[in-house]
């Protein structure tokens, strides 16, 4: 059929949509309420090259940063301002004199950088081109909590030229958006300033003596030089127990400055010092830094224990000051360990490309790395061997393991034309692919960008632990010194035992795993999504997805496959289904419409050849005609035929001698005939078909119908998200009949049919005020402003489609779906992680700080328990997730 023929096939081919960003407001730079205003802009990205870089900050507002080098002295720095503070929605205005620099806060919605160049301009200063801040990320392993990304921030804040920044402790990473000058050693040297070594960055100016980098091989923590000290001061720990308890030792080996030492203080002393060695070195930088963390608060414990013991004289505390070292240095490499277990989850991704590929050029095999190849070179992958690039295959077949980046279980067969991904696995033949993606811009590159990125969208529960924490150490330290000082002076109790309650109390006093609790357990569920071909673009989104209360699915592309194809053909007046294929073949091999392309498809399909075609004409709102061999012939609605003066009513079915079917016979009224109108075509339309008549001007030869196949799978998903306790509508533009006889094929109950896209943005707020939480499921364009509106928008078969990458809020790499009941699966569980994590480790913290004036709980027990056993736990239950798949649910 022509694409102008009118026919409409009720059908909605065009609908669904990408998903549209719904971006969260949070803490950018990750340091929770403490951080200053100019570091809350870390979220941003370069803008336009010449026109400032804007950076957007949490509260909605964006900065700029110009390169204005005629503005060298306060003179013209007030004229630039004064210029620029004359357009509306301008914030805080820095001219920095020295390096040539404006750095503008501005409200995006009020004015962009181009205006303010514009005023730069109009004052009499030109803005130089080029790009004006640069984006580097800083591999800092060793910060692995948010007690350590606090010191690294602050750090950060005073290092020359530092515009913005963000600490991801989950993967070690501190992205740090930098002035184009800025000099980069200065801002590793502040880091490592304070405490943190930094073991590489993804920009080629600064080198680094670490041996390993972010995606290099790493050292295990337990053969690292902190661990090596740790277990010589459990040696120490353990010989000084042998020597009070089990030798009974009291011979005095040392005096220093008046204090004599036994073998056995000496040995605690001395494991003391060799584990608190790296503890004492941390709580200096946070003292400099003046951050009330863990390390502080182990150092303050440990020196006061020490302190104590050459005050008092005959009291010693050395043992718990060397039970407190080397426990603590154990539940640092614990957590150490927890974390990079979390963080292998994310390497396992970064890991799946390959660093070099085999180029041909000049007809010559030549290995190159990844990033030197350019746009259309031609990549030769053999058999086992991972393709390293997006492309489209020019020559081979064979067949593919997309799993890494859809989830598919099964290779996919691949041959000239198709497209394959980077980091998937070539399984059988020898292929040669063209670059369509340059190195990094490929889709497994900003999956894995889009996973790190995920970490910056802080769930409303991360915000409430970071503003708890924030609360809970300072009244903790409090509730410490109230403890070891209030019983000794107002009830003349022993202060030796409330000390080391006391002491007890500071180890307590960090919520470390508390902190932890949540971007763990984000981060092992958005990474395990990744690996089964689900991309999630935040913790919000996760959390959303796993409190939904129902599901508005798309119909078209959703629940059906989107394409149609021919799924009946009635033969009429004795014609065969061949015979009535040839005719409806030569009628629509013109057509552009998409009924006639799946005709001639289904019969090219079926092996049926076409006739000779003349004098095609689309007969507006009705259906085509053509000469078929010279034989006028017919194709389009009934009504057309009815117009043409058929009886449709009384119709033929068999030629003479042959025998009727028995179920054509129940619906003949009259021996070899049919009724079109009152049975037939009502039925195959009930169905949801649509229904062509083949004919000739003389008689009817016969029924196409064709229908947008259901997906196999889509029953099966509706039964499993409706056993899930989930609510299931459907949204559709097609009309009643069509949607109601795809929603009985499927099982869902709720309908809603003839929707416009502004319709379906109605319905989802309609459900949105019944249900409270809803996610939107749509595959086109059309769906677009529904996919925006809902709680959650889903995106399905977004693997090597920018837009479905960039836009939504959760993608379904392969056109899969039945991977909405693992989507809502992980995220059910996830929540339950992440609420299970908050409230044991508060709980665990409460029970041990209730146990500690009763003399119930040690300071061994409060770091096993309290810190480092803690962590491993919430560590431990967030990496369940991982282990929860597609046929799981």
């Amino acid at each position: 059929m022509s694409e102008h023929d009118g026919r409409d096939p009720d059908s909605d081919l065009d609908e669904g949509a990408d998903a549209s960003t719904d971006p969260q407001g949070g803490d950018a730079c990750g340091c929770g309420d403490a951080c200053e205003v100019e570091s809350a802009s870390a979220s941003g990205a370069p803008g336009e090259t010449g026109t400032g870089d804007p950076i957007g900050g949490s509260d909605g507002s964006a900065r700029a940063e110009f390169g204005v080098p005629d503005m060298d002295c306060a003179s013209c720095a007030s004229k630039v301002e004064t210029s620029v503070r004359k357009l509306d929605g301008i914030g805080d205005v820095d001219p920095r004199v020295t390096t040539g620099r404006l750095v503008v806060d501005y409200d995006p919605d009020r004015t962009t950088p181009d205006d303010i160049r514009g005023n730069i301009e109009g004052a009499g200063y030109a803005v130089e081109d080029g790009p004006s801040t640069r984006e580097v990320s800083f591999s800092v392993p060793d910060m692995d909590c948010a007690s350590c990304a606090g010191k690294v921030e602050n750090a950060l804040r005073g290092a020359p030229g530092v515009l913005s920044y963000e600490t991801r402790p989950t993967t070690g990473t501190a992205v740090v958006t930098l002035a184009a000058d800025a000099d980069l050693d200065a801002v590793v040297s502040a880091v490592e300033a304070a405490g943190y070594e930094v073991t590489g960055t993804d920009a080629d100016e600064v080198d680094t003596d670490a041996d390993t980098d972010a995606g290099g091989d790493r050292e295990s923590v337990w053969r690292s030089t902190r661990a090596v000290k740790t277990w010589v001061s459990g040696g120490f720990l353990a010989a000084g127990i042998a020597a009070e308890y089990l030798l009974g030792l009291e011979l005095v080996v040392a005096s220093v400055l008046g204090v004599s030492f036994t073998v056995a203080e000496l040995l605690y002393v001395l494991g003391a010092a060799v584990g608190g060695q790296a503890i004492l070195r941390n709580g200096y930088y946070s003292a400099k830094n003046r951050s009330l963390d863990i390390d502080f608060l182990m150092s303050a414990a440990i020196l006061s224990a020490v302190a104590a013991s050459l005050i008092s004289g005959p009291t010693s505390l050395y043992f718990e000051a060397a039970t407190l070292a080397f426990l603590f240095s154990v539940s640092e490499l614990l957590e150490r360990y927890s974390m990079d277990r979390t963080r292998d989850s994310l390497r396992e991704l970064m890991d799946l490309s390959p660093d070099e590929a085999t180029v041909l050029r000049d007809g010559v095999e030549t290995v190159v790395p990844v990033e030197e190849l350019e746009l259309g070179d031609v990549v030769a992958v053999k058999p086992g061997e991972k393709i390293p690039v997006d492309g489209t295959v020019v020559t081979g077949d064979s067949a593919v393991n997309q799993a890494p980046i859809t989830g598919e279980s099964v290779p996919v067969d691949k041959a000239a034309g198709d497209e394959v991904f980077a980091g998937t696995v070539n399984e059988a033949g020898y292929l040669e692919v063209r670059v369509e993606s340059a190195a990094g811009d490929d889709t497994l590159s900003r999956i894995v960008s889009m996973v790190e990125d995920a970490q910056s969208n802080k769930t409303e529960r991360e915000q409430f632990v970071e503003r708890f924490s924030s609360y809970y150490t300072p009244v903790m330290v409090v509730v410490a010194i109230a403890v070891a000082a209030i019983p000794p002076l107002a009830f003349g109790l022993d202060w030796v035992t409330w000390f080391v309650y006391g002491i007890t109390m500071l180890v307590l006093a960090c919520p470390c795993a508390f902190v932890i609790s949540t971007p763990v357990s984000v981060v092992s569920g958005i990474t395990s999504a990744a690996k089964n071909g689900v991309l999630i673009k935040g913790g919000t989104h996760l959390e959303a997805m796993g409190s939904v209360e129902a599901i508005a699915v798309d119909k078209t592309g959703t629940l059906t496959k989107g394409e149609l194809t021919v799924t009946d053909v009635v033969p009429l007046n004795g014609n065969s289904e061949e015979d009535v294929l040839r005719c409806a073949r030569g009628l629509e091999a013109r057509s552009e419409h998409p009924i006639g392309e799946a005709i001639v498809s289904h019969a090219e399909g079926s092996g049926v050849a076409g006739r000779e075609v003349d004098d095609f004409e689309s007969v507006t709102g009705k259906g085509v005609r053509a000469d078929l061999d010279g034989v006028p012939h017919f194709a389009g609605k009934p009504g057309f035929f009815e117009e043409l003066g058929f009886d449709l009513e009384h119709v033929h079915v068999t030629g003479p001698g042959e025998e009727l079917s028995e179920d054509v016979r129940q619906l003949c009224d009259r021996h070899g005939c049919l009724n079109l109108v009152e049975d037939t075509i009502p039925r195959l339309q009930s169905e949801g078909k649509t229904v062509v008549v083949v004919g000739t001007e003389d008689d009817l030869e016969g029924l196409v119908a064709v229908a947008d196949e259901v997906r196999p799978d889509a029953r099966e998903t509706v039964a499993k998200l409706r056993e899930a306790g989930l609510s299931v509508v459907m949204l559709t533009g097609d009309n009643e009949g069509t949607a109601r006889a795809i929603a009985e094929q499927v099982g869902v109950d709720d309908v809603r049919a003839g929707l416009l896209p502004e319709d379906k943005v109605a319905a989802v707020e309609g459900l949105l005020d019944e249900y409270g939480s809803v996610a939107m499921v749509g595959d086109g364009i059309n769906d677009a402003p529904a996919l925006a509106t809902a709680t959650v928008g889903v995106a399905m078969g977004a693997a090597g489609t920018d837009t479905a990458l960039e836009t939504a809020d959760i993608a379904l790499m392969a056109d899969d779906l039945s991977k909405l009941p693992y989507l809502y699966e992980l995220s059910h569980r996830a929540n339950h992680v992440i609420r299970q994590n908050i409230w044991a480790s508060l709980a665990i913290k409460a029970v041990l700080a209730v146990g500690v004036p009763f003399g119930y709980v040690s300071v061994a027990l409060a770091v096993l328990a309290g810190d480092a056993g803690m962590t491993m736990g919430v560590t431990g239950n967030a990496m369940r997730l991982a282990r929860i798949r597609p046929d799981d649910d």
